[in-house]
């Protein structure tokens, strides 16, 4: 009787991916996978192909080479129009929050369920009442971006990010711009959606002390390649200098 568990589902998987811009070649035969309801952190200097990465994995970018997975669809083979269904089981959370600076809070997290879903007025506002109550925002739902801390932004950005329940997030640089404190409580917010809800996370940062607590896997970009990946006591013990650099940091942001 064979009583090992069942292989993992990749939530999402780059095999052999290609992306370059003119003669700039950002991404370089890059191949990784990201098991469901984990979390993965892509570290590297800042232009190595990191955010690209993001926007390739929701399909904002085509490779120029390889293929995409997000779970059994792959993605480079689809076209416009099948990419929204998609993009649906997917959130994504910008570096800069990117809000409608012209919406109130309550109004961007309203936004993607009127947009992509059928859900009633007053549906909609429950979901916005629950998911600002998520991040800690339940009372500033009639407040402006512009009346926020960057911490607040922040978790206003990640309410919008879930107002379709998505099953993978993809975080830009989660504690950029944001005092060790905050940083942190982002990290909980982020380590409670993979805990409590099996939330994928796929987290593009700079923070160390940010990759070590989120992440089960790390990956360590440079020159368009992925020089290391694995479980921070594992890269901890590469000999790869610029490995050896990024995990021994404990600056954050």
């Amino acid at each position: 009787m064979n009583d090992s568990p069942p292989p993992s589902r990749a939530a999402v998987k780059f095999e052999d991916v290609s992306k370059a811009f003119a003669d700039r070649h950002v991404l370089d035969h890059v191949s990784f996978e990201v098991e469901e309801g984990t979390a993965f952190c892509l570290l590297g200097r800042s232009g190595t192909g990191k955010s690209v990465s993001l926007k390739l994995m929701i399909g904002l970018l085509k490779p120029d080479q390889g293929r995409i997975f997000i779970r059994d669809s792959d993605i480079t083979r689809l076209r416009s129009h099948e990419l929204p269904d998609i993009r649906k089981s997917m959130g994504f959370l910008f570096q800069n929050s990117a809000l409608f600076d012209s919406l109130s809070v309550g109004e961007n997290v309203a936004f993607p369920l009127r947009r992509h879903s059928k859900k009633s007025e007053s549906e909609i506002q429950t979901v916005v009442s629950n998911k600002l109550g998520q991040v800690g925002l339940e009372k500033d739902a009639g407040k402006m971006p512009s009346d926020l801390s960057g911490g607040m932004r922040k978790r206003a950005s990640l309410a919008r990010a879930l107002a379709l329940d998505p099953s993978i997030l993809l975080v830009d640089e989660p504690s950029s711009g944001l005092d060790p404190i905050t940083s942190r409580e982002i990290d909980e917010l982020l380590l409670g959606l993979k805990s409590g809800h099996g939330t994928t996370l796929v987290i593009v940062t700079h923070n160390i002390p940010s990759a070590r607590r989120i992440g089960d896997r790390l990956a360590v970009l440079d020159k368009g390649q992925i020089v290391s990946q694995g479980t921070a006591a594992e890269l901890d013990r590469s000999n790869h200098p610029l490995v050896r650099e990024f995990m021994k940091s404990e600056a954050g942001g």
